[in-house]
């Protein structure tokens, strides 16, 4: 239940001309049967090996196992793909409709979701990638591509084809493609992750909503950090207390809302 003061000051900056941002983690996604994949659902055996999530999600892994870091990822895709957009995905999406020019969307979420339930590409910065994505391994070109028509998810179990390895090449160079994501032992930028723009975005907004995420991810405190020092207003929506509620809870201008997102 929103209280009284909250919904006041919500009603009042709904009719300002204020930036609005909300920053999304895995937690709006769960609700769509989306796991973190940082638990046992994303381990991963090669060989005779298990490897954990941080160790699959590296350049380096790819550059060793480039088929498995592959099947990995189109196991992980195709349960994205089955998966439908939530109740809190609606909203940020009808929030983006109603404040328009006012608002910007930052997701550390790769299953894209917020995209197909109406979001902007435009207006919605993600900063870890698409998993519905990619681009070349070799940095022939920045550019970003689709994943080809002919890839298809995999089970746990389904080998590369070699369709899927010629399908899996950058169309500029034909050097080997990667899942367009940000892996553990890389850092932000602005071309692939909008690093500078979620930063100048920060600068700027006035109220800030989090939700599902736990402040593991550097980009994010550094964006919550930002509002908090210029004065925005924190809004924190988790289901557990995080780094980002207390942040919230810390200053005048700052509310925890324990629950689903949606």
């Amino acid at each position: 239940m929103i209280d009284t003061a909250l919904k006041e000051l919500l009603v009042n900056f709904a009719k300002s001309r204020e930036p609005i941002c909300v920053l999304t983690g895995a937690g709006i996604s769960a609700e769509s049967q989306i796991p973190t994949f940082r638990g046992p659902e994303g381990f991963w055996t090669v060989g005779s090996r298990e490897y954990h999530p941080q160790e699959m999600a590296t350049f380096q892994m790819f550059l060793q196992y480039p088929d498995e870091v592959w099947r990995w990822y189109l196991y992980r895709m195709g349960i994205c793909k089955t998966a439908l957009p939530n109740p809190g995905h609606l909203a940020v999406s009808e929030m983006e409709r109603m404040f328009g020019g006012r608002f910007t969307l930052i997701t550390q979420n790769v299953d894209g979701l917020h995209l197909r339930s109406g979001n902007s590409p435009e207006r919605t910065f993600q900063i870890h990638g698409n998993i519905f994505h990619m681009r070349c391994a070799g940095e022939c070109t920045r550019n970003i591509y689709p994943l080809p028509p002919g890839v298809s998810p995999k089970s746990k179990e389904e080998p590369l084809t070699e369709e899927d390895r010629r399908l899996l090449r950058c169309p500029a160079c034909g050097h080997l493609a990667r899942p367009h994501v940000l892996w553990f032992d890389e850092s932000y930028d602005e071309i692939h992750y909008r690093y500078v723009s979620s930063l100048e975005t920060a600068r700027k907004t006035k109220l800030l909503i989090t939700v599902g995420t736990s402040g593991a991810t550097n980009l994010p405190n550094q964006v919550v950090h930002e509002v908090k020092r210029s004065g925005g207003i924190l809004i924190d929506i988790n289901m557990e207390e995080n780094p980002f509620s207390r942040a919230a809870l810390s200053g005048k201008n700052g509310f925890f809302l324990k629950g689903k997102s949606g």
